[in-house]
């Protein structure tokens, strides 16, 4: 009987559009002046800090710079960071020491590999370098080499005990992606609040992290941008106090060859595309690396297992859209959707 509900609601939603992706920003105003905002394209995207309720450059100064001091960090292609230091290790080398918030985001990701069985793997980073979504030439790798780069990909052969990273093989590398945009957003958060901001937004490439509410104490509104469609067409708008909204889809970095379309969410055991039927998955959390996380997670798992993953979790809210452009609710989440 939930299930049929879900499906129907769905049906109801799917047509909807609602304006722009992310709604927030054009009715969450201060009160006496306009909001504050600064982009920067980091993290290979485009990052927008948004202050409702403060008037101060230097904020958005400092905070653009953390973002930019994690980046030098965790990225896996910035020469010197941790995770390219971890990644381009000589062979042998079985143990390596990082800062404190390396090891933190390395254990969530190997958190989110066990939590959904593989389905996710932190380090995938093999089969994820072998197809390129965002270069000029997009086409499909050679067959003996997906299947090599697979045979590389496991979890289990990576662990964190303090600031301590070990390996059980030299084949052993990272990929952060699905994890370390959210890290840094919630980091970004605290940075924000200790400085005394109550209503703001993070927006790192579309994983979205609110500081409170409005400024008027009302949520905000984020909108579920439709698959393959212009990022203004929305099928559902949520109301979001404090919370993140991340979204894991195919239609972002992908590519057709031969008519056959390929995306970026790569199942490792087989070193392809996951064909599972789900066009995206957005997931609502209080933090933003949980939301990461979890958003791959749950579409790796597919439908049925995604869901089931998503209502074992205290305040996870997930949005389901299939390919016949349905969304399905989580437990609870049917109560974020904006009248």
């Amino acid at each position: 009987m939930a299930e049929s509900k879900k499906r129907r609601m769905g049906r109801m939603l799917a047509g909807i559009v609602l304006g722009a992706g992310i709604l927030s920003g054009c009715a969450a105003q201060k009160k006496n002046a306009e909001p504050l905002r600064r982009s920067e394209f980091l993290l290979n995207t485009f990052v927008t800090i948004t202050l409702y309720d403060k008037d101060e450059e230097k904020l958005l100064e400092e905070a653009v710079k953390l973002c930019r001091d994690y980046e030098e960090k965790l990225s896996k292609t910035v020469e010197g960071s941790e995770i390219y230091q971890i990644n381009h290790r000589e062979a042998g080398v079985k143990a390596m020491e990082v800062s404190d918030e390396t090891a933190e985001m390395i254990e969530k990701g190997l958190y989110f590999s066990s939590l959904s069985d593989g389905a996710f793997d932190l380090t995938i980073e093999p089969l994820s370098s072998l197809w390129n979504f965002t270069g000029e030439v997009k086409e499909v790798p050679d067959a003996r080499a997906i299947r090599e780069a697979a045979e590389r990909v496991d979890y289990r052969k990576l662990s964190v005990e303090g600031n301590q990273v070990s390996f059980l093989d030299d084949q052993v590398s990272i990929e952060p992606g699905a994890v370390a945009k959210g890290y840094i957003a919630d980091q970004l958060k605290a940075f924000l609040k200790d400085q005394g901001v109550e209503s703001g937004l993070i927006d790192l490439g579309g994983n979205i992290l609110c500081i409170g509410s409005r400024p008027d104490n009302t949520p905000f509104k984020i909108g579920l941008q439709k698959p393959y469609f212009d990022r203004k067409e929305t099928v559902a708008v949520l109301n979001i106090t404090d919370q993140s909204v991340v979204t894991s889809g195919v239609y972002e970095r992908c590519f057709e060859q031969d008519g056959v379309h390929y995306h970026h969410l790569l199942n490792p055991k087989t070193g392809y595309p996951y064909d599972n039927g789900l066009l995206s998955v957005t997931i609502v959390s209080d933090r933003s690396v949980d939301g990461d996380g979890l958003s791959t997670a749950c579409f790796s798992l597919g439908l049925e297992q995604g869901m089931e993953l998503a209502n074992s979790l205290e305040g996870v809210y997930a949005y389901f859209i299939t390919e016949d452009y349905e969304i399905h609710c989580s437990d609870g989440a049917e109560a974020l959707l904006s009248e």
